[in-house]
Protein backbone atom coordinates (compact mmCIF):
# COMPACT_ATOMS: atom_id res chain seq x y z
CA UNK A 1 0.00 0.00 0.00
CA UNK A 2 2.40 2.60 0.71
CA UNK A 3 4.91 1.78 -2.20
CA UNK A 4 1.29 3.11 -4.36
CA UNK A 5 1.15 6.11 -3.13
CA UNK A 6 2.08 9.53 -4.65
CA UNK A 7 3.19 12.80 -3.69
CA UNK A 8 -0.31 14.33 -4.85
CA UNK A 9 -1.86 11.62 -2.50
CA UNK A 10 0.27 12.32 0.78
CA UNK A 11 -0.24 16.25 -0.09
CA UNK A 12 -3.70 15.38 -0.18
CA UNK A 13 -4.45 13.52 3.02
CA UNK A 14 -2.30 15.94 5.19
CA UNK A 15 -4.51 18.99 3.70
CA UNK A 16 -7.22 16.60 4.98
CA UNK A 17 -6.44 15.91 8.19
CA UNK A 18 -5.71 19.11 8.94
CA UNK A 19 -8.83 20.29 7.37
CA UNK A 20 -10.59 18.00 9.45
CA UNK A 21 -9.34 18.72 13.03
CA UNK A 22 -9.17 22.36 12.32
CA UNK A 23 -12.92 21.64 11.96
CA UNK A 24 -12.79 19.71 15.54
CA UNK A 25 -10.99 22.22 17.02
CA UNK A 26 -13.78 24.39 16.15
CA UNK A 27 -16.69 22.83 16.96
CA UNK A 28 -15.70 20.01 18.94
CA UNK A 29 -16.83 17.03 16.87
CA UNK A 30 -17.24 16.83 13.39
CA UNK A 31 -12.77 15.10 12.38
CA UNK A 32 -14.50 11.89 11.04
CA UNK A 33 -17.43 12.73 8.51
CA UNK A 34 -14.81 15.28 7.21
CA UNK A 35 -11.59 13.11 6.88
CA UNK A 36 -13.08 9.47 6.36
CA UNK A 37 -15.08 10.27 3.22
CA UNK A 38 -12.39 12.09 1.51
CA UNK A 39 -9.53 9.63 2.76
CA UNK A 40 -11.93 6.64 1.01
CA UNK A 41 -11.43 8.28 -1.92
CA UNK A 42 -7.13 7.17 -1.98
CA UNK A 43 -6.93 4.51 0.38
CA UNK A 44 -8.92 1.76 1.79
CA UNK A 45 -11.47 1.92 4.46
CA UNK A 46 -9.74 -1.04 6.69
CA UNK A 47 -6.90 1.26 6.58
CA UNK A 48 -9.02 4.81 6.92
CA UNK A 49 -11.30 3.84 9.70
CA UNK A 50 -8.92 2.76 12.69
CA UNK A 51 -7.05 5.25 11.65
CA UNK A 52 -9.11 7.90 12.14
CA UNK A 53 -10.63 6.06 15.28
CA UNK A 54 -7.42 6.13 16.98
CA UNK A 55 -6.88 9.85 15.78
CA UNK A 56 -10.30 10.72 17.04
CA UNK A 57 -9.45 9.17 20.38
CA UNK A 58 -6.38 10.86 20.68
CA UNK A 59 -8.08 14.02 20.31
CA UNK A 60 -11.52 13.39 22.43
CA UNK A 61 -8.66 12.22 25.55
CA UNK A 62 -7.21 15.70 25.08
CA UNK A 63 -10.54 17.45 25.28
CA UNK A 64 -12.11 14.88 27.97
CA UNK A 65 -9.32 15.39 30.53
CA UNK A 66 -8.82 18.94 30.33
CA UNK A 67 -12.49 19.61 31.38
CA UNK A 68 -13.06 16.58 32.95
CA UNK A 69 -14.77 18.60 36.38
CA UNK A 70 -17.66 19.24 33.98
CA UNK A 71 -18.37 15.07 32.47
CA UNK A 72 -22.26 14.99 33.01
CA UNK A 73 -22.04 11.01 33.62
CA UNK A 74 -25.75 10.37 34.08
CA UNK A 75 -25.84 11.23 30.49
CA UNK A 76 -23.27 8.84 29.55
CA UNK A 77 -24.21 5.71 31.72
CA UNK A 78 -27.66 5.13 29.73
CA UNK A 79 -25.79 5.19 26.26
CA UNK A 80 -23.11 2.60 27.38
CA UNK A 81 -25.27 -0.77 26.85
CA UNK A 82 -26.52 0.01 23.38
CA UNK A 83 -23.18 1.85 22.08
CA UNK A 84 -21.45 -1.68 23.00
CA UNK A 85 -24.10 -3.92 21.50
CA UNK A 86 -23.78 -0.89 18.39
CA UNK A 87 -20.17 -2.05 18.51
CA UNK A 88 -20.28 -5.54 19.06
CA UNK A 89 -22.65 -5.82 15.45
CA UNK A 90 -20.13 -3.29 13.47
CA UNK A 91 -17.03 -5.41 14.04
CA UNK A 92 -18.91 -8.02 12.24
CA UNK A 93 -19.66 -6.28 9.38
CA UNK A 94 -16.48 -4.05 9.13
CA UNK A 95 -14.97 -7.93 8.94
CA UNK A 96 -17.23 -9.64 6.52
CA UNK A 97 -18.62 -6.74 4.23
CA UNK A 98 -17.26 -6.08 0.91
CA UNK A 99 -15.09 -2.93 1.35
CA UNK A 100 -17.07 -1.44 -2.01
CA UNK A 101 -20.35 -2.12 -0.63
CA UNK A 102 -19.11 -0.36 2.77
CA UNK A 103 -18.07 2.33 0.60
CA UNK A 104 -21.48 3.05 -1.03
CA UNK A 105 -23.30 2.81 2.49
CA UNK A 106 -20.42 5.54 3.80
CA UNK A 107 -21.50 7.82 0.84
CA UNK A 108 -25.33 7.10 1.46
CA UNK A 109 -24.77 8.06 5.12
CA UNK A 110 -22.44 11.13 4.39
CA UNK A 111 -25.09 12.39 2.03
CA UNK A 112 -27.84 12.05 4.56
CA UNK A 113 -26.00 13.63 7.25
CA UNK A 114 -25.28 16.61 5.08
CA UNK A 115 -28.67 17.05 3.97
CA UNK A 116 -29.94 16.74 7.12
CA UNK A 117 -27.65 19.31 8.84
CA UNK A 118 -28.74 21.37 5.18
CA UNK A 119 -32.18 22.04 6.23
CA UNK A 120 -32.80 20.89 10.05
CA UNK A 121 -33.94 24.01 11.87
CA UNK A 122 -32.19 23.39 15.53
CA UNK A 123 -35.05 23.49 18.66
CA UNK A 124 -34.69 23.77 21.86
CA UNK A 125 -37.28 20.53 22.79
CA UNK A 126 -35.50 18.21 25.16
CA UNK A 127 -35.15 14.64 24.37
CA UNK A 128 -36.44 11.71 27.00
CA UNK A 129 -33.53 9.78 28.17
CA UNK A 130 -35.81 6.66 26.25
CA UNK A 131 -33.52 7.75 22.88
CA UNK A 132 -30.45 6.64 24.45
CA UNK A 133 -30.88 3.68 23.43
CA UNK A 134 -31.17 4.65 19.54
CA UNK A 135 -28.26 7.21 19.77
CA UNK A 136 -26.25 4.44 21.75
CA UNK A 137 -26.74 1.70 19.38
CA UNK A 138 -26.40 3.62 15.92
CA UNK A 139 -23.54 5.67 17.19
CA UNK A 140 -21.71 2.60 18.31
CA UNK A 141 -22.50 0.90 15.00
CA UNK A 142 -21.97 3.55 12.79
CA UNK A 143 -18.98 4.70 14.45
CA UNK A 144 -17.55 0.87 14.26
CA UNK A 145 -18.20 0.71 10.82
CA UNK A 146 -17.51 3.93 9.55
CA UNK A 147 -15.85 6.15 12.06
CA UNK A 148 -18.89 8.85 12.04
CA UNK A 149 -20.71 7.99 14.55
CA UNK A 150 -20.79 11.14 16.48
CA UNK A 151 -23.38 12.78 15.21
CA UNK A 152 -25.74 10.77 16.75
CA UNK A 153 -24.18 11.09 20.27
CA UNK A 154 -24.18 14.55 19.30
CA UNK A 155 -28.12 14.94 18.63
CA UNK A 156 -29.16 13.34 21.86
CA UNK A 157 -26.62 15.42 24.24
CA UNK A 158 -28.01 18.77 22.36
CA UNK A 159 -31.03 18.18 23.08
CA UNK A 160 -30.58 17.06 26.52
CA UNK A 161 -30.14 20.44 27.27
CA UNK A 162 -25.99 20.77 28.24
CA UNK A 163 -24.38 23.60 28.16
CA UNK A 164 -21.29 24.47 25.72
CA UNK A 165 -18.46 23.26 27.99
CA UNK A 166 -20.34 19.88 29.49
CA UNK A 167 -21.29 19.15 26.09
CA UNK A 168 -17.89 18.96 24.78
CA UNK A 169 -16.18 17.10 28.19
CA UNK A 170 -19.31 14.79 27.89
CA UNK A 171 -18.96 14.23 24.48
CA UNK A 172 -15.21 13.39 24.21
CA UNK A 173 -15.78 11.12 27.47
CA UNK A 174 -18.44 9.28 25.74
CA UNK A 175 -16.38 8.67 22.27
CA UNK A 176 -13.06 7.57 24.86
CA UNK A 177 -15.33 4.89 26.47
CA UNK A 178 -16.64 4.06 23.16
CA UNK A 179 -13.77 4.49 20.91
CA UNK A 180 -11.96 1.88 23.33
CA UNK A 181 -14.15 -0.76 22.30
CA UNK A 182 -13.65 -0.36 18.70
CA UNK A 183 -10.38 0.02 19.03
CA UNK A 184 -10.05 -3.34 20.77
CA UNK A 185 -12.16 -4.47 18.32
CA UNK A 186 -9.76 -3.78 15.23
CA UNK A 187 -6.72 -4.65 17.08
CA UNK A 188 -7.62 -8.19 18.01
CA UNK A 189 -9.00 -8.41 14.16
CA UNK A 190 -5.41 -7.62 13.10
CA UNK A 191 -6.05 -4.08 11.45
CA UNK A 192 -3.10 -2.39 13.31
CA UNK A 193 -0.44 -3.81 11.34
CA UNK A 194 3.04 -2.35 10.70
CA UNK A 195 1.61 0.16 7.47
CA UNK A 196 -1.05 1.33 9.63
CA UNK A 197 1.08 2.50 12.36
CA UNK A 198 3.28 4.38 10.13
CA UNK A 199 -0.16 6.28 9.16
CA UNK A 200 -0.87 7.05 12.68
CA UNK A 201 2.77 8.02 13.22
CA UNK A 202 2.07 10.28 10.60
CA UNK A 203 -0.96 11.37 10.73
CA UNK A 204 -0.37 12.77 14.49
CA UNK A 205 1.20 15.63 13.98
CA UNK A 206 -1.14 16.85 11.40
CA UNK A 207 -3.72 16.01 13.46
CA UNK A 208 -2.38 18.39 16.27
CA UNK A 209 -1.48 21.14 13.96
CA UNK A 210 -5.54 21.07 12.88
CA UNK A 211 -6.25 21.01 16.54
CA UNK A 212 -4.42 23.89 17.25
CA UNK A 213 -5.24 26.02 14.93
CA UNK A 214 -9.50 25.18 15.38
CA UNK A 215 -9.20 26.01 18.83
CA UNK A 216 -7.12 28.94 19.11
CA UNK A 217 -8.35 30.90 15.61
CA UNK A 218 -11.40 32.85 15.64
CA UNK A 219 -13.33 34.10 12.57
CA UNK A 220 -16.09 36.48 11.63
CA UNK A 221 -17.55 33.19 9.80
CA UNK A 222 -21.34 32.46 11.40
CA UNK A 223 -21.77 29.14 12.83
CA UNK A 224 -24.95 28.67 10.16
CA UNK A 225 -22.31 29.36 7.33
CA UNK A 226 -19.29 27.56 8.56
CA UNK A 227 -22.08 24.26 8.99
CA UNK A 228 -23.27 25.05 5.59
CA UNK A 229 -19.63 24.90 4.13
CA UNK A 230 -18.99 21.78 5.80
CA UNK A 231 -22.23 20.21 4.56
CA UNK A 232 -21.43 20.73 0.65
CA UNK A 233 -18.27 19.22 1.19
CA UNK A 234 -19.57 16.59 2.67
CA UNK A 235 -22.41 15.86 0.17
CA UNK A 236 -19.30 16.12 -2.84
CA UNK A 237 -17.38 13.07 -0.67
CA UNK A 238 -20.69 11.40 -0.06
CA UNK A 239 -21.40 11.59 -3.86
CA UNK A 240 -17.70 10.52 -5.02
CA UNK A 241 -18.46 7.60 -2.26
CA UNK A 242 -21.07 6.44 -3.92
CA UNK A 243 -19.41 6.74 -7.80
CA UNK A 244 -16.59 4.40 -6.15
CA UNK A 245 -15.93 0.85 -8.15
Amino acid sequence: MLESITSAHWIFGAVILTAAYFVRGVAGFGSGLIAIPLLALVMPLTIVVPLVVFLDYVASASHGLSDRQHIQWRQILPLLPFSLIGVLAGLYLFTTVDSVMLAHALGVFVLAYAFYTLFYKDGNRPASAVWAAPAGGLGGLVGTLFGTGGPFYVAYLKHRGLPKTQFRATFATIFLLDGAGRLIGYLSSGYFNLEWLIFAALSLPIMGIGLYLGGHIHTNISQRTFQIAVSILLVISGISLLLRH
